[in-house]
């Protein structure tokens, strides 16, 4: 059994009317920086098809720890600077732990 459990996050960004390329843009700077990073199993920036103002940017990690370092590098900054550049209007980031292995671990 692997000594780790992944865990994933889940951004969901909606760009105010007119702004929504510059936030995909945004955005997609954080991919390669994102699969770079030691413990980044995927990452990905995706658009809605049924909002094109709603983004959602979501990543796989080998552990908390790799997931915590990506929540603390430079990168995270382009969030910020959309928020302060009035570019969006919500901001909702979530994170996910696998139940599974909760559920195993509780029995």
């Amino acid at each position: 059994m692997n000594s780790f459990s992944t865990v994933s996050h889940c951004a969901l960004v909606t760009a105010r009317p007119g702004d929504s390329e510059r936030v995909g843009l945004g955005l997609s700077a954080l991919v390669r920086p994102a699969l770079a990073m030691p413990g980044c199993l995927h990452f990905a920036v995706q658009r809605s098809h049924g909002d094109e103002r709603l983004w959602q940017v979501a990543g796989v990690w080998r552990d908390q720890a790799a997931m915590t370092a990506w929540l603390n590098s430079p990168g995270m900054q382009v969030f910020s600077d959309l928020v302060h550049g009035l570019l969006v209007t919500s901001l909702d980031l979530h994170t996910f732990g696998d139940a599974a292995l909760e559920h195993a671990s509780a029995a």
